[in-house]
């Protein structure tokens, strides 16, 4: 009769293969979080979803911003600076 050997254990490239998918997933994933940009709702409907949900059992308020000005005021500009030997 023949000896069967029996496979007892993981075979390694299986579970270097697995751990590398991870790896690769979780990569994708933290790029992907990094690089998006968030999803920006207006207050009308932020109030009506669990955010303005979770604002309201906090006891908070979900308002508008308020609108930017259609002429932004200049910013003030540095002074020139003084030379150190004025002649």
């Amino acid at each position: 009769m023949a000896e069967q050997r029996r496979f007892s254990g993981s075979h390694p490239a299986l579970i270097a293969g697995v751990l590398a998918f991870a790896c690769a997933v979780i990569l994708i994933l933290l790029i992907h979080d990094r690089w998006s940009r968030p999803d920006v709702k207006p207050a009308e409907v932020a109030s009506t979803t669990t955010t303005g949900q979770a604002a309201h059992s906090a006891g908070a308020k979900v308002l508008p911003t308020d609108p930017k000005l259609s002429v932004e005021p200049t910013p003030a500009a540095p002074k020139p600076v003084q030379p150190a030997n004025p002649e």
